[in-house]
């Protein structure tokens, strides 16, 4: 892990690199799914997949609010938590997703994108 503790919601909200590199609408099957596929003869790449990306963790006692940092070379690690969201929102937003759960990792719902937006500073 490059980050030794995770990030608050206040450090995301002072630096703007965090902002404009989320990717607000990356679901976990994509992000789990191989990267590389043969289809017949040959092999199929896909994209890279770089960015910030939100996920609602459902492995636990209650649903937790996280962001994942992704790099191209296909690296992953959660970086930040966010507490302040209110535990309804994440619970809402499971109830939403729950066919979309992928390994514990739960898709944001638009409520939650736009709550994140509003407080990083993005409306």
């Amino acid at each position: 892990m490059i980050f030794s503790e995770l990030i608050t919601l206040k450090e995301l909200k002072e630096d703007p690199f965090f902002r404009e590199h989320m990717l607000w609408d990356m679901q976990p099957q994509e992000l789990m799914s191989p990267r590389c596929l043969k289809e017949g003869d040959k092999l199929v790449y896909k994209g890279s997949i770089k960015g910030y990306i939100p996920y609602i963790d459902t492995t636990g006692k209650k649903p937790l609010l996280f962001i994942m940092r992704h790099t191209e070379m296909d690296y992953g690690e959660t970086i930040a938590r966010i507490d302040e969201i209110p535990e309804e929102m994440l619970i809402e937003a499971v109830n939403e997703n729950k066919d979309k759960i992928c390994f514990g990792m739960c898709p944001i719902n638009e409520k939650i994108k736009q709550w994140l937006k509003k407080e990083l500073g993005i409306l």
